[in-house]
């Protein structure tokens, strides 16, 4: 009798979207930082736990194909088989809680200018995986969406595994992404009688495509660079430290403008300090660069004046903390990119500059 109720529970039409936002919930109660050993680790769980579960779903189905009965699998216990019917809503909860998950890091490293395509074709996938229920038995589907977490994995877990952030730690990520795929396709298909020997190729082809549609979109800078992320960043008059904190000094605004917390506009003919803290993993060392750009009027394109680098450390949970400065800024529309050496935007600072008024200037500060 439990069973029953059980399967008629599961069977209920909302089922998929329970299993799909208890993924989301669960990452959002449990995922802290990027470079969190736990965190990766539960990652890495659900990435093997959908790779076994696409296996066994796919020579399940050829086996049924065949005519055989699900009572056993190759070695594999008649109750894991009899299970077959609640794997897809299993996937789907792996599937929510991987999405959501690389929607979570990825957001907070993500400028959502150049990045916009990737970060909304994961937005698209951790909405749109609510209603693949019913095509979740589409094999090069599967291998497909399975491609896309493994390599969203490798992309910000070898960089705060290794310290090392690059184009050539990307590459390793690539090749490790296609390897682990495969290797889920030839699992299906090992010892299994098929129709073509074309037939495991083509179940792969598809995802090997996305792969290297993903690389194309990296050396588009594309893809946020993850494990980096932009805590915080402004435009400032003045900037001293003291005590371990930096005291930020701006122009004070409107009674109503009560979460002004940089100067934009910036009015005055001081030099403007830009303030920037970037997030990177513990053990992280890498080079990163301040951007000035400025452009006349709305509608020109943005020219450089200005690529300031410098070396930065991870660990600090507010973020490696660092600022510089431009002198005889021209009235217009102006913004600091800050950047990988590979040109990859961590985040963005705009400001516009206006000519000082006649009246003196209130300022304030805030301390980070």
């Amino acid at each position: 009798m439990t069973v029953v109720r059980l399967r008629a529970a599961l069977s209920k039409p909302f089922l998929p979207a329970v299993f799909f936002f208890s993924g989301v919930t669960f990452d959002s109660l449990t995922l802290s930082r990027i470079d969190r050993l736990l965190d990766n680790l539960f990652l890495l769980l659900y990435l093997s736990l959908l790779g076994a579960l696409i296996i066994l779903t796919a020579r399940m189905d050829t086996r049924m194909g065949a005519g055989a009965p699900p009572a056993g699998l190759d070695g594999v216990p008649g109750l894991v088989a009899r299970a077959q019917p609640y794997y897809p809503h299993a996937i789907q909860f792996l599937l929510g809680g991987l999405y959501s998950a690389y929607t979570i890091f990825y957001l907070q490293s993500a400028s959502l200018t150049a990045t916009a395509v990737f970060f909304a074709v994961l937005v698209a996938l951790l909405v749109g995986n609510e209603f693949l229920h019913d095509r979740l038995s589409n094999l090069r589907l599967l291998v497909s969406l399975y491609a896309l977490v493994v390599f969203s994995f490798f992309t910000f877990f070898l960089p705060a595994l290794t310290g090392w952030m690059n184009t050539w730690v990307f590459l390793i990520g690539v090749g490790l992404s296609a390897a682990v795929t495969l290797e889920v396709v030839d699992l299906i298909y090992r010892g299994r009688p098929t129709s073509s020997r074309w037939e495991p190729i083509l179940s792969g082809l598809p995802a090997l495509g996305l792969i290297v549609v993903l690389v194309g979109f990296y050396f588009l800078n594309w893809i946020p660079p993850v494990p980096l992320s932009m805590k915080f960043g402004g435009i400032y008059h003045k900037i001293t430290k003291a005590d371990g904190t930096y005291q930020l000094i701006f122009e004070q605004g409107t009674w109503y403008q009560f979460w002004k917390r940089s100067d934009d506009p910036f009015r005055g003919e001081e030099p403007a300090y830009c303030f920037t803290a970037v997030f990177a993993p513990v053990d992280m060392r890498t080079t990163i660069y301040h951007r000035w750009q400025y452009r006349p009027a709305a509608g020109r394109d943005f020219s450089t004046t200005d690529r300031i680098g410098f070396v930065i450390s991870g660990g600090r949970e507010g973020g490696y903390r660092v600022y510089t400065a431009k002198q005889r800024l021209i009235p217009g529309d102006w913004r600091v990119d800050v950047e990988t050496a590979e040109g990859h935007i961590i985040g963005r600072v705009r400001f516009r500059v206006e000519e000082p008024g006649g009246a003196p200037l209130e300022l304030n500060t805030i301390t980070y």
